[in-house]
């Protein structure tokens, strides 16, 4: 329960910071965006006012600066001021004075000629830090500028220089905020595609985690299930066994109490003598082999053979068997181990014998699991679920064992295979590659 909180909460801290994190760089995409449409629309603007600079008439432009009124020049570089503002869709474009680094003063605004023109010389609102670059001779472009009269626009400058390169005026070009706007839109509008393929990735790869983290709880679940029913199998046929025991040692107790009560010493040694050489066939399930779970299963599945009075012998390299999970190892030889028993059980006691063979090479590991016993006839049917030899008993479920096996073997691209073409004798065989 504490692992499966702790990966939901894990789970979901990474779903946030997912989430988070590809917002966090779909807004910073839309800033950057909008930050380059105004570099782009400033920086093409400054084009503009650069050739407007170059093709002006300088010496037009020098009349009028030595009588700044509303004369012939005046009403000529307007018109030409005009024209370009009409051409490139500017908000404004004008002549400006630069008499000091920190205040420029506009002196012409092209306008058409039945509008009210501005005042010439009066104060404009280029920021005093592209007056200092156009006051060192230098081009100039603002960010959006917030005015209260005007609206909001960008300005850029290029200077005005006469036949010997000296700096006469600048001309400034006022782009409106509502045209960068319009721009900025159909760029967003472009693009939105793009967001909606961001939103659409997150949301799946938010299904995804989601999906994986049920799955993956439902494959813990199933396989934890699996465990506890393997080995609660085993501990109950363990349980069984040690119960059968304590019965028949309450029943030699008896026995060897009635003996000597009977004043039979004899008869009692007799029957001691025998109850020891059964003690010694219970010592000898103790095996040496390096896995755990494979030396419980197998001294489980011995106690349950002497039970049916079934000689079963083992044959086990000394490997650990750890290429393949514990779980898996148990489910294959406990159903093979068991479908043993059972057949082996349908012989008189002298003729059941079981074999039990795990080795190990190089290049593989093979179970093998030999057992006296009815002959196996439809050897094509048996790995199918719910297909069985055996008669069918009331609440028992029959045909799931080799299945089980077949699966568990299969997921590790091994092989299974069953030989019954020996006289009451049947052999599974499960080999499984080492990778």
């Amino acid at each position: 329960m504490y692992k499966t909180r702790k990966l939901k909460l894990i789970l979901l801290l990474s779903t946030i910071l997912l989430i988070s994190f590809t917002s966090l760089n779909i807004f910073t995409s839309y800033v950057k965006m909008k930050k380059t449409v105004e570099e782009s629309i400033a920086n093409q603007s400054l084009k503009a006012a650069i050739s407007i600079a170059s093709t002006i008439d300088v010496e037009a432009y020098k009349q009028f600066i030595d009588n700044p009124v509303e004369n012939e020049y005046y009403w000529q570089i307007r018109s030409y001021l005009n024209d370009a503002r009409v051409k490139i869709g500017a908000l404004f474009v004008y002549t400006l004075d630069i008499e000091n680094p920190k205040v420029s003063k506009a002196m012409i605004m092209g306008l058409p000629n039945e509008v009210k023109g501005f005042d010439i010389g009066m104060d404009c609102t280029v920021p005093e830090t592209q007056v200092q670059k156009a006051y060192n001779g230098e081009t100039f472009t603002t960010d959006v500028i917030q005015d209260s009269k005007y609206g909001s626009y960008l300005t850029v400058g290029a200077p005005i220089k006469d036949e010997t390169g000296e700096v006469i005026a600048y001309i400034g070009i006022d782009i409106s905020a509502d045209t960068l706007n319009d721009i900025k839109g159909k760029v967003i509008e472009d693009n939105l595609y793009i967001f909606i393929f961001n939103g659409v990735l997150i949301l799946m790869v938010t299904g995804s985690v989601f999906f994986l983290q049920r799955w993956y709880q439902k494959e813990v679940a199933e396989e934890v299930e699996a465990t506890e029913d393997t080995y609660q199998a085993e501990i109950q046929t363990l349980i069984t066994s040690v119960s059968s025991l304590r019965h028949d040692f309450t029943n030699h107790i008896q026995v060897l109490h009635g003996f000597l009560q009977l004043d039979k010493p004899d008869q009692a040694k007799q029957y001691l003598y025998s109850l020891s050489k059964e003690v010694q066939a219970i010592k000898s399930l103790k095996l040496n082999i390096d896995n755990p779970g494979l030396s419980i299963l197998l001294q489980t599945k011995k106690l349950t053979a002497q039970n049916h009075n079934i000689d079963m012998d083992f044959s086990v390299s000394d490997d650990a068997f750890n290429k393949i999970k514990t779980t898996d190892l148990i489910k294959i030889l406990s159903n093979l181990i068991d479908n043993a028993i059972e057949a082996a059980n349908e012989l008189p006691e002298e003729q059941r014998k079981i074999n039990i063979c795990c080795k190990v090479d190089d290049a593989q590991y093979e179970f093998r699991v030999t057992n006296t016993g009815p002959n196996i006839v439809e050897e094509g049917q048996i790995f199918k679920q719910g297909f069985s030899t055996k008669k069918p008993e009331n609440g028992k479920i029959r045909g799931q064992g080799l299945f089980i096996v077949n699966e568990i073997v299969n997921k590790y691209d091994g092989q299974i295979s069953l030989d019954s073409t020996k006289h009451l004798e049947t052999t599974a065989i499960v080999t499984i590659p080492i990778k």
